[in-house]
């Protein structure tokens, strides 16, 4: 029988069963004690972050008032970390091989009916020029697990292909990587080629359903997928992304987990995940969500963004276009700091006129462009941010978590995105978004703390607009 303790490195230690279902006992029992509740929403209120137990009283609470006060803690929050940037980025499909039977997923190795893909160097090349076309300068790889098809020699090549492109003023800045679990020594590779956040989603986090959900390949070893990011640390990436497939176990146990996941890191390695994604299963080529029983609606997904936005309230959060536009504008609110924009989620996708369907991971809910995304946040008063800096500063892991705490980030993240912006407003916007965006930007130039800087990055500014790229600070 394994016993709870969020320091040891074991997978069934750090993210115990019986602890889980402890915890959940205790929310039950706990969900209308509002002195309780009171004093965890005051606790959260400090910027203390809560434990996986004291967030899930508060997921269990169906008080409205107190679900009201959580949302404008939530939001609250959110501005005073993150203020009101939110970061772009794309997921580039490389290649769709795979040989895991993973229930959930379409490119699991018995679906004979997927069209099988794997871009070659030049294909990399050429999906690279459609992204950087369009604006985005941050990409996050995605591949199936496939040891033949792709090795960590074709990742390492792709990732060394992306940075080499540079086409008209695009270049790919950060590279953030989404593959399957592996070794120290393939992590130490990854961090050599310079990635960002090294991202893997547990899916659940319920051994007993992780095992039913993936029954056969490499994936089915639930402890080695669960360990990955201690292996991650070990080789040297200090910035890791977590994540659950809400839909496939019951949501109240993968809440916990997932914070049980970020103690963990923080308790071991001394810095929680760099960010936290929250996909929701969707239909796909071979897979209906309705077989899932476990399904999540708006408002609980809601509640649950809110939620993980004040029990880890300086780690950042993202929603893919797996969410509709009206999903994703609640969320954004309430928490999430980081969103795709004018994706593809099937290899080669960028490259073709019309959004193929034959090899994608997922249904793609907001199909808008990347300019419409831009517009969009621009005209609810976010700043669409393309910024990088931090990686390419070595802003990452605790130094970024230390930055974060102090408040220091308004003085750099904030100019770096209205920098960042600039960019893409005189490089591939629309007249209108151009126009809209030029007129943020100068009423957001009072929004930076420091006269100095404020003043550094109107000089920064003005070059951008002579043609000069790729200012930071």
């Amino acid at each position: 029988m394994y016993s709870y303790n969020p320091n040891s490195l074991k997978a069934e230690e750090f993210i115990n069963h019986q602890e889980i279902l402890d915890t959940l006992s205790y929310a039950e029992a706990n969900k209308d004690n509002l002195p309780l509740i009171d004093s965890i929403i005051e606790k959260a209120k400090q910027c203390r972050g809560l434990t996986h137990r004291e967030a899930s009283v508060l997921l269990a609470c169906e008080n409205e008032e107190k679900i009201q006060e959580l949302f404008d803690l939530a939001e609250n929050l959110k501005k005073k970390f993150y203020g009101n940037r939110i970061v772009i980025f794309a997921p580039l499909y490389l290649s769709n091989y795979c040989v895991n039977g993973c229930t959930y997923c379409p490119y699991h190795l018995k679906n004979k009916h997927i069209a099988r893909k794997k871009l070659t160097q030049q294909e990399v090349a050429d999906e690279v020029i459609a992204l950087q076309d369009m604006g985005h300068k941050r990409l996050a790889i995605e591949a199936g697990e496939d040891p033949v098809h792709n090795p960590i020699e074709y990742i390492l090549e792709c990732i060394d292909t992306i940075y080499s492109i540079k086409h008209k003023n695009g270049a790919i800045r950060r590279v953030n990587v989404n593959i399957a679990a592996t070794t120290v020594e393939n992590y130490r590779k990854l961090k050599d080629a310079g990635i960002g956040t090294y991202i893997l989603f547990q899916e659940t986090y319920h051994k007993e359903s992780y095992e039913a959900l993936h029954p056969t390949g490499p994936k089915h070893d639930y402890c080695y997928h669960t360990e990955a990011m201690d292996r991650a640390m070990e080789g040297g990436i200090d910035d890791v992304g977590l994540g659950v497939l809400f839909g496939l176990e019951m949501y109240r146990y993968e809440f916990a987990g997932l914070l049980m996941h970020a103690e963990h890191l923080e308790a071991v390695h001394g810095v929680g995940p760099h960010t936290i994604s929250v996909p929701r299963i969707k239909h796909a080529d071979d897979i209906d969500p309705s077989a899932f029983d476990n399904g999540i609606d708006d408002e609980i997904f809601a509640k649950l963004c809110a939620l993980i936005r004040v029990a880890v309230p300086y780690t950042g959060m993202i929603i893919s276009t797996r969410e509709s536009q009206s999903v994703r504008e609640k969320v954004i609110r309430l928490g999430v700091s980081q969103i795709s924009g004018g994706s593809r989620t099937s290899v080669g996708g960028y490259t073709e006129e019309e959004r193929p369907t034959d090899t994608e991971q997922f249904d793609v809910s907001d199909q808008r462009t990347l300019d419409e995304v831009v517009k969009w946040l621009m005209e609810m008063d976010y700043i669409p941010s393309f910024c990088t800096a931090c990686y390419r500063e070595g802003r990452t892991g605790d130094r970024f978590m230390s930055l974060c705490k102090s408040g220091q980030i308004q003085n750099c993240c904030h100019p770096n995105a209205l920098m960042t912006l600039k960019e893409y407003l005189m490089d591939y916007a629309a007249p209108e978004t151009k126009q809209i965006g030029e007129a943020l930007i100068q009423a957001e130039l009072h929004n930076i703390p420091k006269e100095k800087v404020r003043e550094i990055c109107r000089e920064h500014l003005e070059k951008i607009e002579q043609g000069i790229r790729d200012f930071r600070f």
